[in-house]
């Protein structure tokens, strides 16, 4: 028999994760989430009818489950002590995560409708799915316009669904013509493996965190696959229910194809290379979903019709596209003055990362909220409205949206680090700085070496010019006198102020700081 569950946890983002883990277990309807306050008795039944449910004990969270029906999941002693428990009567909130993206703006195409159906929490017998969306090892790091993507997969894992993420190590040899104006470079397979193993550990190290059940994310290679694949037979196979006419109708191709760079056999190919993967995943690992952003739909729907064709199974599996991540005035959001966006820290700190989203206009705000944050829209509705009152805090929202893309993708650890780098670059903030925090924003700022004993006792506006902070004595003097002029985070009045032993943070690095936004690390050696 189904049962219904009501949950409380003391972080709403916890007691998310414990709602997409209830309807994982075969939950059909989800209560309103409310907090309980802290009791011994509380945490102790709730672990136990944990337990019973045979939901998810890497959790160590404080559940409580108050509305239920026997059902053979409850163990006889965790039905004891849910009699006791209070009911509960809050409304039903959806688990239907084709509503959930349509709601959110993350929904561009479905290939058919009954993919609602299939979703929904009232389907009948309805085991969880299996959705997949590809990664193209193009470079040695995903960047923000693959975020979607993960976040799309994380919707499917939060409603008790099963990702995974496909890496491209065959199809990336080849190239995906979508959206270019040209043929993809050639990649050597010392830079493809390397590509492979960075994408990899980003989308492992971000999804491992996002899944609320163990083993509910595999990543994949389709090389593992296509290496053994003879051309002969790949013809007789698949090539043979592959149609021209529909392959040439393709946006993707025909945009190409009108163009004077044209396009290769290969590039041609790519849309079956990428729809024999489904028919692959569908087969042999049981994945009925693929997804992609909306310039995917050609590729996607290349795989639908071969499983319908080779399989002869009709209506099984689905394609979903979501929209391409824009700005408000249609520009691609995503790149920066210095590139792409990328999700490794290795590439971009997290301190940078966070300030890209810090730095979003208003305009785009609450979209982005929507699109790449886990809060409720409730939330986000009071985030909106907070906006337009005369007490509003300028970057409040934005502040928000940094904080949650950035612990999203770098974890908390990761939105720690640029917490404290963002108040280290403070001026006048009475954060107390170390050489640590000052040398991970290193790479993000200006910075330059100089020997201990030349900066010992030298006068700041000499330091100021000698570093490259400022050009002349007499710019550093001016803004000296207007109180611009900062030493370690700590605004310098006196015209006379030395550098001293102290000054220098663990012996080691000094932060100066010419207005708000003009840094200069020096690197004492």
């Amino acid at each position: 028999m189904p049962f219904y569950i009501y949950l409380a946890a003391e972080e709403m983002s916890v007691a998310a994760s414990a709602a997409a883990a209830a309807v994982g277990a075969g939950a059909v309807a989800l209560f309103r989430l409310n907090r309980l306050p802290s009791s011994p008795s509380t945490s102790s039944c709730s672990c136990l009818l944990l337990k019973g449910l045979r939901a998810f004990a890497p959790f160590p969270y404080r559940y409580h489950f108050a509305s239920y029906s026997t059902s053979s999941l409850l163990s006889q002693e965790a039905a004891a002590v849910a009699s006791q428990l209070p009911r509960s009567h809050a409304a039903n909130t959806s688990s239907n995560v084709v509503e959930i993206l349509e709601q959110r703006g993350l929904l561009e195409s479905l290939t058919s409708d009954s993919l609602r159906s299939v979703c929904s929490s009232s389907a009948p017998n309805q085991a969880p799915l299996r959705v997949y969306c590809g990664f193209d090892p193009t470079a040695d790091s995903l960047h923000l316009g693959n975020l979607l993507g993960i976040i799309v997969l994380s919707w499917f894992l939060r409603c008790g669904h099963r990702a995974v993420a496909l890496i491209g190590g065959a199809t990336g040899r080849v190239g995906d013509p979508s959206g270019k104006s040209s043929e993809r470079p050639e990649l050597d397979l010392e830079t493809l493996h390397k590509n492979i193993s960075g994408i990899s550990a980003t989308i492992c190290h971000i999804l491992s965190r996002a899944a609320p059940i163990p083993d509910s994310v595999s990543i994949l290679n389709n090389y593992e696959w296509w290496k053994d694949v003879r051309l002969l037979d790949f013809l007789k196979d698949v090539g043979r229910y592959a149609r021209v006419g529909t392959m040439m109708s393709k946006e993707s191709v025909r945009k190409r194809l009108e163009s004077d760079q044209g396009m290769s056999y290969t590039e041609f190919t790519y849309q079956i290379l990428q729809g024999y993967d489904f028919v692959h995943l569908f087969r042999q690992e049981g994945v009925s979903v693929q997804i992609g952003g909306s310039d995917q739909w050609g590729n996607i729907t290349a795989g639908t019709d071969l499983i319908r064709r080779i399989l002869r199974v009709e209506g099984a599996a689905h394609g979903l596209t979501f929209p391409l991540l824009l700005k408000s005035d249609g520009t691609k959001f995503g790149k920066s003055e210095d590139g792409a966006i990328w999700l490794s820290p290795s590439k971009l700190t997290p301190y940078n990362f966070y300030q890209y989203f810090f730095s979003v206009p208003d305009d785009d705000v609450v979209r982005f909220l929507k699109i790449l944050t886990f809060l409720s829209l409730e939330e986000i509705a009071r985030l909106e409205r907070d906006m337009d009152t005369p007490g509003y805090v300028p970057n409040t929202a934005q502040r928000r949206l940094a904080e949650e893309v950035t612990r999203f993708v770098h974890g908390q650890e990761g939105l720690d680090e640029a917490l404290k780098a963002t108040e280290a670059l403070r001026p006048g903030a009475a954060t107390k700085l170390d050489a640590k925090t000052i040398e991970g924003i290193g790479e993000d700022v200006p910075s330059c070496s100089l020997p201990y004993d030349q900066v010992l006792s030298l006068s700041l506006l000499d330091l100021s010019v000698s570093s490259g902070l400022l050009e002349s004595k007499s710019t550093a003097r001016r803004l000296l006198k207007q109180g611009g002029l900062y030493l370690n985070n700590g605004r310098v009045d006196s015209e006379a102020k030395k550098i001293e032993a102290n000054d220098i943070i663990d012996g080691k690095v000094i932060l100066l700081s010419a207005g708000k936004k003009n840094k200069m690390v020096v690197r004492v050696s």
